[in-house]
């Protein structure tokens, strides 16, 4: 096998034999010890291999009790070997030095091994951990490669790649090959390699399309100069369902490529869309950015009366930003007055930008990039040639001085040399030239250093950096690919004319099987369409039927009531008892013919029912019906009679034979906005004790009301898709009580 670099062992935590308590039970999870007839101090001791960077278990490790046993990991990095208190545990392998062990007791045991770093001295950490505990690698790795993209392109790259390899014997998801290939495209525009970051991009948006990447796309293409792609990639973009700062970027974007082409009245156009966005929605920072865009597009299309007032707007509104980006803007709107050739106006931004840019500097907070334009060094050289534009070369000399002192102490070589050469520029056009000379030779040093320099970086470039390997091989395969074109191209010119000739007769062949493809479509949709409709008036007439078989069952159930006090000779209640239940059957009756009333009339009339039912069980249950404040019971419609059904068997089936006092809960809840939830829990004695007490003649005939109410529901989900779920379960322990569960949606 391919040797692995070498390991270096941390430190052993051992757990100590003596003091345990409950306390470290969180870190070790201690197992039961096994006891043997014939050695009752012996045990499984168990445990596991990992490494400790990426947490891969490693196997086929040698695992020895000194003179006694001898075991290996398995796949998983486990192992599990027969051990007893003060023996000897010793764990080796090839690829980490030799690891050993007293037992000081039979917790599990976790080894991880470190890989070997030059600079490092040899350790590895000993621990004890819960078993089972499973870590998400790619994640790990993704955000690894995440945290080192401005720093480290090389190791980014590879934390992506392992990222990828962690997914190893199954197949990585469209998700996890989305964010690894976007990572990837990050990486690449970042490092300013916009041609491998379209590829990665693309890569990701087969995988899974989002707007966010396919935003990057389009950035990357402007970067690598395919301005027309990223324009149409933007424009496919607006069809999308966006959130308002994505839309903002995508305006944005189409802002910066017209601009980029020169195209300074779409390029407005399109900043001021964005611009509008953010202003509706409160996006302040891009509010800033848009404004000084904005100044620029107008500054490219020779409107700068335009220009001046956006760029002082951006200034104004950079002030409530922090410090760094009031800075870059000053910076921003100079160079638009240097343009302008209003250098009065230009010296005085940078020299309030270099006052600032000093301030944040004491504070320490600096600009770590020596070619950023918001450095002392940079300021000082451009309020320099200001003064120079102006032939103000006396009060040019200081600045330029400063900015070579600045830029000698940052090492910032290109800046000294402009610095310097300029400097030598003006002691020669003022007649100075022994300082003229002087400053020359120290250009001319600098030069040197500098190329000696860019030779160094060249050749770090060249060690290094895997990406600029995979773009120069990219481009070869390009080049091949172009040659192989040109050699296709030649024999499509010759056949050119009989490809013409053929395309009419294509064309014309094409048109018919369009036009007959058409016709069939169009009688496939009206057959589909009949028989639909045809479906659609069967379920109707099923729900007609089913409720017209509805109000026989409860008129029945109900009369049935009025007969036990009829025969106990209780008047008044029988005549009590038909007024309520005249009241409830005049309302049964007159929703009888429609398919759905509004759920305010379901509940009267299912508080009406309620109340019935107690009257004559009275003395088994009470009842309460609770309606969430916050539901408009208006806005929802539901079949009538849906819900009485369950209210009745809650009451005849579960609380009618329960011995003491039952009760009975009807609740109305809105769980979201086209949601509501309707629970009827009763503590009766269940379905399972319901079940028991039937006759055997109520075992032979099967319940209507539940039945049709089942049917009912079937059929109106079949035709408004799902707008009724039904759960019913037992409400408490032991099977005690029943519980209701439906869920009603508003469309």
């Amino acid at each position: 096998m391919k040797r692995v670099l070498l390991y270096i062992i941390c430190f052993f935590v051992l757990l100590p034999k003596l003091g345990y308590t409950q306390e470290n039970r969180g870190v070790l999870d201690r197992k039961d010890n096994v006891f043997e007839s014939d050695d009752a101090a012996s045990f499984d001791l168990e445990g596991q291999v990992l490494e400790s960077e990426t947490f891969k278990p490693i196997g086929k490790v040698n695992v020895e009790i000194t003179g006694k046993g001898y075991t290996t990991t398995d796949g998983e990095g486990q192992f599990k070997i027969k051990a007893q208190v003060g023996d000897e545990l010793v764990i080796r392998s090839d690829e980490f030095e030799t690891v050993r062990y007293r037992i000081a007791d039979d917790q599990k045991i976790t080894l991880e091994v470190k890989k070997v770093i030059e600079t490092e001295l040899p350790t590895y950490r000993f621990s004890t951990g819960t078993k089972g505990k499973k870590v998400d690698f790619f994640t790990v790795y993704i955000d690894s490669a995440k945290a080192t993209l401005k720093t480290d392109a090389k190791r980014s790259i590879e934390y992506v790649t392992k990222a990828l390899q962690s997914v190893t014997g199954r197949k990585a998801s469209s998700t996890q090959n989305a964010i690894a290939f976007e990572t990837l495209g990050d990486i690449n525009l970042h490092w300013q390699l916009p041609d491998l970051a379209v590829a990665n991009y693309k890569e990701s948006i087969r995988s899974l399309p989002n707007p966010d990447t396919r935003i990057k796309l389009a950035i990357a293409f402007m970067q690598n100069g395919n301005y027309q792609e990223s324009i149409d990639e933007y424009k496919r973009l607006l069809n999308l369902k966006l959130s308002n700062y994505q839309r903002v970027e995508v305006y944005e974007g189409l802002g910066d490529n017209y601009k980029a082409t020169n195209d300074a009245v779409k390029s407005v156009f399109n900043y001021q869309k964005a611009l509008d966005i953010a202003n509706e929605h409160q996006i302040i920072p891009k509010i800033t950015d848009l404004n000084s865009s904005i100044g620029e597009a107008y500054a490219l299309g020779g409107a700068i009366e335009e220009a001046e007032a956006y760029f002082d707007n951006s200034l104004l509104l950079s002030q409530n930003e922090n410090r760094k980006r009031a800075v870059a803007e000053k910076n921003t709107v100079a160079d638009f007055y240097n343009q302008k050739q209003d250098f009065d106006k230009e010296i005085e931004l940078r020299q309030e930008a270099l006052s600032e840019i000093n301030t944040l500097q004491r504070l320490g907070d600096t600009i770590d990039d020596i070619s950023s334009a918001l450095t002392p060094q940079r300021q000082n050289y451009k309020i320099a040639n200001a003064y120079v534009a102006q032939d103000r070369y006396g009060e040019a000399i200081p600045f330029l001085e400063k900015s070579i002192t600045e830029a000698d102490a940052k090492e910032d070589l290109v800046v000294q040399k402009d610095a310097t050469r300029k400097l030598s520029e003006i002691y020669r056009d003022i007649g100075e030239f022994d300082k003229a000379a002087e400053s020359y030779e120290r250009y001319v040093a600098v030069v040197d250093e500098l190329y000696i320099r860019k030779e160094q970086e060249l050749s770090q470039a060249t060690r290094f950096s895997k990406e600029i390997a995979l773009k120069q091989n990219r481009i070869k395969s390009l080049e091949s690919e172009r040659k192989l074109n040109e050699s296709r191209y030649q024999l499509a010119f010759e056949n050119q004319e009989l490809i013409e000739k053929n395309n009419r007769v294509q064309q014309w062949i094409i048109g018919s099987l369009i036009a007959i493809a058409v016709l069939l479509m169009f009688a496939a949709y009206y057959q589909r369409r009949n028989v639909n409709q045809q479906k659609y008036a069967n379920n109707l007439l099923a729900l007609k039927s089913l409720r017209t078989q509805m109000n026989p069952h409860f008129i029945f159930n109900a009369l049935n009531s009025v007969n036990s006090f009829i025969a106990s000779n209780d008047e008044r209640a029988a005549n009590r008892y038909l007024s309520e239940f005249s009241q409830l059957m005049r309302s049964v009756l007159e929703n009888s013919e429609e398919d759905f009333i509004p759920l305010s009339k379901e509940i009267d009339l299912l508080r009406l029912y309620v109340k019935l039912e107690h009257f004559r069980f009275k003395d088994k249950f009470e009842y309460e019906v609770n309606i969430d404040e916050a539901l408009a019971v208006d806005d929802f419609v539901i079949p009538p009679m849906l819900l009485q059904p369950y209210v009745e068997n809650a009451v005849w089936h579960g609380l009618r034979y329960k011995e003491e006092k039952g009760s009975l809960v009807i609740d109305f809840n809105q769980k979201d906005r086209d949601t509501v939830m309707i629970t009827i829990t009763d503590d009766g004695i269940g379905r399972r004790r319901s079940k028991e007490l039937k006759t055997e003649n109520q075992k032979k005939q099967k319940s209507k009301g539940m039945g049709n109410i089942k049917k009912r529901i079937a059929i109106l989900n079949q035709m408004y898709l799902d707008k009724v779920d039904v759960l019913v379960e037992d409400a408490f322990e032991d099977e005690i009580g029943t519980r209701v569960q439906l869920i009603l949606k508003k469309d």
